[in-house]
């Protein structure tokens, strides 16, 4: 599999690769899947998406940011029939996916409903702000979807006066949602 290319900007960042990486091990993805991405912005977790399962759709409201994701898939390799919708979600989203991630927390509670009634076997939300962050796990748990919350903070490794010193980003709340989820342990 080819390195991730994101030759274009879609003004906010885009999740992070280690994030990425936990955020696709939580989803189980298997080649037969019909994967979601919630709020695609750059389009990273499409295009990691799209090179693991046979189907994708890509929802996102912000026409500019669509055609980044558009552009950026452009410049990656995958075998997935990828479809891209403009839609403020839960609106666009398909009645038969079997993974969905959660970019963000505009309308999630929406998002999570149509997951419930559409059984959407695994759902993974990732949040970076505290208070939407209670909310969410709380809206997982109201729906008996609450498997697991992960808490992950990545820093890089940088030169400083001839030494290696870290840089922090900020830290990321994975909230992972199954069907048959048992609740936290």
């Amino acid at each position: 599999m080819s390195r991730l290319q994101l030759p274009h900007d879609a003004k906010a960042g885009p999740t992070k690769p280690e994030v990425r990486a936990v955020t696709l091990d939580k989803l189980g993805l298997r080649p037969t899947d019909h994967f979601v991405d919630v709020g695609s912005c750059t389009g990273s977790v499409t295009i990691e998406a799209a090179q693991r399962v046979r189907r994708v759709t890509a929802v996102e409201r912000k026409p500019n940011r669509l055609e980044v994701t558009e552009k950026n898939l452009a410049a990656n390799e995958y075998d997935a029939d990828v479809t891209l919708r403009e839609a403020e979600a839960p609106e666009g989203l398909p009645e038969d996916a079997d993974a969905m991630f959660i970019g963000g927390s505009r309308n999630f509670e929406a998002v999570l409903d149509h997951a419930v009634e559409t059984d959407v076997d695994r759902i993974v939300m990732n949040v970076s702000r505290v208070e939407p962050t209670g909310a969410a796990i709380e809206a997982f748990r109201e729906r008996d979807l609450l498997d697991e919350v992960v808490q992950m903070q990545v820093s890089h490794g940088y030169e400083l006066a001839g030494a290696t010193s870290f840089r922090s980003n900020n830290p990321v709340y994975i909230i992972v949602g199954r069907r048959d989820a048992g609740g936290l342990d």
